[in-house]
C-alpha cells in the first residue's frame, strides 16, 4: 500500500511528506533533485529499495518544494530553503533527531543540514553525492559551465521522455515498460522550465568550505562507474568529511534505485545499527553577524548620557525586531552592537541589510559584517576563530556597506544577492588576506 501523504509548512510551503516503516531508528531520506513520492510506489524496483530500508527504520521522505507533490515556487530554491523544508518535515512528524540519507544533489542539502544542525542529526549517508557541481582547476570531476549549459538547454528541449536514462540508469536503459515509466516520473515530478530551473541551481552548489565542519559519524557511498557523478566527487566528501566511511560499489547507475541496490542497502544497514548514537557536537557551522555602531564614543560624548542611553535602547530595539524576522539568535550585545547567528547565509546577509536600513531614522550607522564558519559551542556562547573573522569583517566597514567574506558569498549563489568584490583585506590578527565583498 501506498503510504498516506501528508504537508508540512515551510515560510508559506507545503512540502509533502510520507512516514513508512517500523524500524527503530528514524531515517529521513532525500532523494536527488526531482521526485514523486507517490507514483514512486508504482516501479517495482523502487518499491523494493524503500521496503528494504523500512526493515530497519522509520523512513521519512518528502518532495521538495517545486517537485512532485508539494508547491510549485516561482525562482530558483536556494539549497538554504531546502534544509528549511527538510527540518520543517521532521518537525510536523515530531521528530526532534534521525539519521539523514542524501542522495546525489540531496546529499549537498543533507550535508549542509548536518553541519548548520549537529544536534538534530544522529548520522549521515551520502550517495552518488557531490560538494561542487562544476569544474574547476582544484576540482576536475564536475562538467565546466558551457557544458553544464549545452545539457540544460538539451534537457529542456527532450524533457517528457526518457531523457538521461542512458546516464542515469544504464542497467535499465533497454527495458520498454522501465523506460516509460521513467519518463512519467519526471514528468510528473517538475515541469520543464522547474526542470531548468533547478538544473540552474544545482549547477552553482558548492559546499566545499562546509566539509570540514561536520561532526557526525558519516558514510560515503558512490558507484565506480557512475556516468553523471564521477566517482572522484565521492573521494572528495570521503576526505573531506573528518571520520567519514568511503564505500566504492561497482556499477555504474547513478540512481539509487537500480543496480546492485543489495550491496548499498546493506552498507547503510550496517553503518545505522552497527553504530553507537553519535554524541552532540561541541562545535558547529554557523553564520555570524557583528554589528557596531559607527562613531559610538563620539556621539555619546556629543549627545550626554541620557539622551545617548535612549538612543542605543531604540536601536537595540530595532536590531532586535530584524534579528527576530530574519531566525537570527541573539548571542550577546557588545555595548553599541551585537553578535548574532544564523542557520542560513542568506538570511544573514538580508538581516545585515535590513539592520543597516532600519538604524538610519535614528541618525546613526552601524559597521556590519558576515561571516561563515565553524564556531566553539561554550553554553549560550560561541567562540573561535571564524568569531574573530566576522568581527574583523564588520570593523573593516565604514557603516554604508555589508561587508562579508567570500565563503558567504559562494554560499548564498543562486539567492538573488548580488555583491561588489572589494578586494584583498589585511584583518587585524589574522595572517593572510582576506577577499571582502560587499552587498550591492
Amino acid at each position: 500500500m501506498i503510504p498516506e501523504t501528508k504537508y508540512a509548512r515551510s515560510d508559506g510551503v507545503h512540502i509533502a511528506y510520507q512516514v513508512f516503516g517500523r524500524g527503530p531508528r528514524n531515517l529521513v531520506f532525500v532523494p536527488g533533485w526531482a521526485s514523486h513520492i507517490e507514483y514512486a510506489w508504482e516501479e517495482p524496483l523502487f518499491v523494493r529499495f524503500l521496503e528494504r530500508l523500512a526493515t530497519f527504520a522509520r523512513v521519512i521522505w518528502f518532495d521538495k518544494r517545486g517537485t512532485g507533490l508539494s508547491d510549485r515556487v516561482s525562482g530558483l530554491p536556494i539549497l538554504e530553503q531546502r534544509v528549511d523544508d527538510l527540518r520543517a518535515v521532521m518537525k510536523a512528524v515530531g521528530v526532534r533527531r534521525a539519521s539523514v540519507f542524501g542522495t546525489s544533489e540531496g546529499g549537498s542539502m543533507c550535508a549542509l543540514f548536518a553541519a548548520t544542525r549537529p544536534e538534530q542529526v544522529e548520522r549521515l549517508i551520502l550517495f552518488g553525492a557531490f560538494a561542487k557541481r562544476l569544474k574547476s582547476p582544484n576540482y576536475p570531476w564536475g562538467p565546466t559551465r558551457a557544458s553544464r549549459e549545452r545539457w540544460i538547454r538539451q534537457l529542456e528541449a527532450g524533457w517528457g521522455s526518457d531523457v538521461e536514462l542512458d546516464t542515469l540508469a544504464p542497467s535499465m536503459a533497454r527495458d520498454p515498460s522501465f523506460r516509460m515509466w521513467f519518463a512519467a516520473y519526471g514528468r510528473l515530478s517538475v515541469s520543464p522550465a522547474a526542470a531548468v530551473t533547478l538544473a540552474r541551481m544545482n549547477t552553482d552548489i558548492d559546499i566545499r568550505g562546509v566539509l570540514p565542519s561536520i561532526h557526525v559519524p558519516t558514510l560515503v557511498l558512490h558507484r565506480r562507474n557512475d556516468r553523471d557523478v564521477l566517482v572522484g566527487n565521492g573521494r572528495y566528501l570521503a576526505k573531506h568529511i573528518p571520520g567519514a566511511k568511503w564505500v566504492e560499489l561497482p556499477g555504474n547507475d547513478h540512481v539509487w534505485w537500480v543496480g546492485d541496490t543489495g550491496s548499498l542497502l546493506d552498507e547503510v544497514e550496517e553503518f545505522l545499527t552497527g553504530t553507537r548514537a553519535a554524541r552532540t557536537p561541541e562545535r558547529m557551522l554557523t553564520t555570524l553577524l557583528f554589528t557596531d555602531i559607527v562613531g559610538s564614543t563620539r556621539r555619546a560624548r556629543s549627545v550626554g548620557d541620557r539622551a545617548w542611553s535612549h538612543l542605543l535602547a531604540r536601536h537595540n530595539r530595532l536590531v532586535r525586531r530584524e534579528l527576530a524576522r530574519f531566525n537570527g539568535r541573539e548571542v550577546k550585545s557588545t555595548g553599541d552592537g551585537f553578535l548574532a547567528i544564523f542557520d542560513g547565509p542568506a538570511r544573514a546577509v538580508r538581516c545585515a541589510a535590513a539592520i543597516r536600513q532600519s538604524v538610519r531614522e535614528l541618525g546613526i550607522s552601524v559597521r556590519t559584517g558576515v561571516h561563515t564558519g565553524e564556531c566553539e559551542v561554550l553554553g549560550d556562547d560561541i567562540g573561535g576563530l571564524s568569531v574573530h573573522i566576522a568581527a574583523r569583517v564588520a570593523g573593516a566597514s565604514d557603516g554604508s556597506s555589508v561587508l562579508v567574506t567570500s565563503t558567504v558569498k559562494d554560499l548564498v549563489a543562486g539567492s538573488g544577492i548580488d555583491f561588489e568584490d572589494r578586494g584583498l583585506h589585511r584583518l587585524k590578527g589574522l595572517d593572510e588576506p582576506w577577499r571582502l565583498f560587499a552587498v550591492a
